[in-house]
């Protein structure tokens, strides 16, 4: 990465990228601009890029599609642009690799601000923190295996898990009835600096819960400590 971080803007509205790439640039930023994702691919195959700013509702290929593209071709971060309706997108984007969300409308400086955390945490080389190859661990029925990555039930009925629900589920049995905050939840899941992301963790919880809870609505397993974070409320056995 060199002395001036280089970002893609890619938004098809020029009304909201031209300014914004203007704000990035006072904020000491190279920015390079695109209005679709054909041209995002254009631009990342043509330059060093050392961040995406991705909005999501876009004509032709969509920013989830080209978010997936980018994750799958290299480790160059991405934050995804929202519009507050779009729960589900964002969740989708978390999933796929997407380092951050900001809602529409959003606040350009706080837009920058985020983007100088991910870009000290990629400078940095932050290493994200890996489960052991080996091990499982039984809770309520159910049986995390971690050299498979895999989550049964009492049935031996496997039950698929997205990489990020897999390292959530992961940290809290390692550390059962521990309250665990969100800052510390993302430091374990996906080695992250920063509160800027904790409403990651919030998704990836609530997913989660409704995979493993009987009443996803009144979680038993996995409770939230007003104030503090989530802890597993359940006896883990290490098998």
């Amino acid at each position: 990465m060199g002395d001036t971080p280089h970002i893609l803007l890619v938004d098809d509205e020029r009304s909201i990228r031209e300014p914004l790439a203007q704000f990035l640039t006072k904020q000491g930023f190279r920015v390079t601009q695109a209005g679709d994702a054909e041209g995002a691919r254009m631009r990342l195959a043509a330059y060093a890029i050392d961040l995406v700013i991705l909005d999501i509702m876009m004509p032709g290929e969509d920013g989830l599609s080209l978010c997936r593209h980018i994750r799958g071709t290299g480790e160059i971060p991405v934050i995804l642009l929202t519009a507050k309706t779009e729960e589900t997108d964002r969740i989708v984007g978390l999933e796929i690799g997407a380092d951050d969300y900001v809602v529409k409308p959003f606040s350009p400086r706080e837009l920058a601000a985020r983007a100088k955390v991910i870009l000290r945490r990629a400078a940095a080389g932050g290493a994200r923190q890996h489960a052991p190859a080996s091990g499982s661990f039984a809770f309520a029925g159910w049986v995390l295996k971690s050299g498979e990555r895999a989550l049964v039930d009492r049935e031996g009925v496997s039950v698929p898990l997205s990489t990020g629900e897999y390292n959530l589920l992961h940290a809290l049995v390692t550390r059962p009835r521990q309250v665990l905050t969100r800052d510390q939840l993302l430091d374990l899941t996906q080695g992250r600096e920063a509160a800027a992301f904790d409403r990651a963790i919030d998704n990836q919880v609530s997913r989660l819960r409704r995979k493993i809870e009987t009443d996803p609505k009144n979680p038993e397993l996995i409770k939230t400590v007003w104030g503090g974070g989530y802890t597993l409320a359940a006896e883990v056995t290490r098998l």
